[in-house]
């Protein structure tokens, strides 16, 4: 049965009053603590979007062989999703969010203990500029 969520349509705000829809973060982790349990990556993924303080809508968690996880969560503000590389100690993230109660930093940090990289980069974009 099928949930009837409604999407945020509040705005994110940034400084000067600029109006967006949301948050994009795209973050690369390396050297990173290898999770390859489905059950594990899960939990991690679940945590991390209650830290955030989003909506929950699916998730779907791929196994590679002969290793890898790709995780991948519907979130009411729009999604997480995490892609591993253990044989280069590398992962993936992408978080989006909208709406004004979503907290996207809070989950990349809560990824980062997790996940406990020696070296990562993130960068942010801003999307869906609101021109009046």
């Amino acid at each position: 049965m099928k949930k009837n969520t409604k999407r945020s349509s509040k705005r994110t705000f940034f400084p000067k009053k600029i109006k967006y829809l949301g948050i994009h973060l795209i973050a690369e982790f390396w050297l990173t603590k290898t999770i390859e349990d489905k059950k594990i990556f899960e939990k991690i993924l679940r945590d991390a979007v209650r830290a955030a303080k989003c909506t929950l809508l699916e998730i779907v968690i791929h196994k590679f062989s002969p290793h890898g996880i790709t995780g991948v969560i519907l979130l009411a503000e729009s999604h997480i999703a995490i892609h591993t590389w253990p044989e280069n100690n590398y992962l993936a993230i992408d978080i989006f969010t909208c709406g004004d109660k979503a907290k996207p930093y809070v989950a990349l940090e809560f990824l980062k203990k997790a996940f406990k990289p020696k070296r990562f980069e993130v960068k942010e974009i801003k999307r869906g500029e609101i021109k009046k």
